[in-house]
């Protein structure tokens, strides 16, 4: 099964969480995109939608879609994304696509999170994949030589601004043992918007799609 096919196949599978009257937020990514172009068959079901970016936020109105926003919707029944990393802790790196702040916000809002990835993001120690981390533009060197510091290699992502107008710095040749204590510990220096380490909100079911089909891991 191409890779392409296992991401689409683990956004169907998604699509039993949402029940009546669900409000929903929605992740980023080429994985979450499945979802979204499926979310159409069940528009009523769905009361609110919320968007992890604007990027999202486009593809849902497209689709027809009223969406929220989070500051006027309250706390959400389930939050669907993807992820870059997870591991069997449930704990994820996410930020590829740039959507880090507004994803953290909206899973720590939401009372499921659902992530949907292929076996390809499944991972013993996080951190093959370099950690993003949103920071304010005026801190970005400051913040790399605290990371330099740490022991990681930070790469400023050039020519990108985040939907907060914000800056990202992808941190390369971490082993991520401990993801709670990193996310405090890189959280805590100042300039840092977000770190893209999903530990203390993690997933809280992951359906991770191999050449089988869909594996459900739940905490």
């Amino acid at each position: 099964m191409q890779q392409n096919e296992k991401k689409r196949q683990a956004a169907l599978a998604a699509l039993e969480y949402v029940t009546d009257g669900a409000q929903l937020g929605v992740g980023t990514g080429s994985t979450v995109n499945y979802f979204i172009d499926a979310l159409p068959d069940l528009r009523s079901k769905i009361s609110t939608l919320v968007a992890s970016s604007e990027g999202t936020r486009e593809r849902l109105e497209k689709h027809g879609f009223e969406v929220s926003e989070l500051s006027e919707t309250g706390d959400l029944d389930l939050y669907v994304d993807g992820a870059d990393e997870a591991n069997k802790h449930f704990h994820l790196i996410k930020g590829g696509g740039g959507a880090l702040t507004r994803e953290k916000i909206i899973a720590a809002a939401s009372r499921k999170f659902v992530c949907i990835i292929d076996e390809s993001k499944f991972v013993g120690v996080l951190g093959k994949f370099p950690l993003p981390i949103e920071v304010i533009p005026m801190a970005r060197s400051y913040v790399s030589r605290r990371l330099v510091k740490a022991g990681g290699q930070p790469v400023y992502r050039e020519g990108f601004v985040t939907d907060n107008g914000n800056q990202i710095v992808d941190v390369w040749g971490l082993d991520i043992t401990n993801p709670p204590e990193m996310e405090d510990r890189f959280g805590r220096i100042a300039g840092v918007v977000t770190v893209g380490l999903f530990a203390h909100r993690g997933a809280d079911i992951i359906l991770m799609a191999d050449d089988k089909g869909i594996n459900r891991l739940q905490k």
